[in-house]
């Protein structure tokens, strides 16, 4: 259980570094990090540090997609993650 909340917390630091960089390039209109990966981050693990990102940056937050999307995968995450602790138990 203790490696699940590690890996956890440590996708969800990476996403959140990911997410202040591609503002930062944004910002100064350089080359960005694809929306696929950004997602694919966000499936793995990392919708917690994407949403609060997005919150805190204020990036990605005209975009349906992750406006929408993201909470909902935390929802699937958080449902997720309390039956695999159940489970563990």
């Amino acid at each position: 259980m203790m490696y699940l909340l590690v890996y956890l917390l440590i996708i969800n630091l990476v996403s959140s570094i990911i997410m202040y960089r591609d503002k930062q390039k944004a910002i100064k209109q350089e080359w960005r990090t694809p929306e696929s990966t950004l997602w694919f981050i966000a499936v793995v693990g990392g919708a917690l540090g994407i949403w609060i990102s997005m919150r805190k940056f204020r990036h990605k937050t005209k975009h349906i997609s992750f406006t929408l999307g993201i909470p909902f995968m935390i929802i699937l995450q958080v449902v997720l993650l309390f039956y695999i602790l159940q489970r563990m138990s």
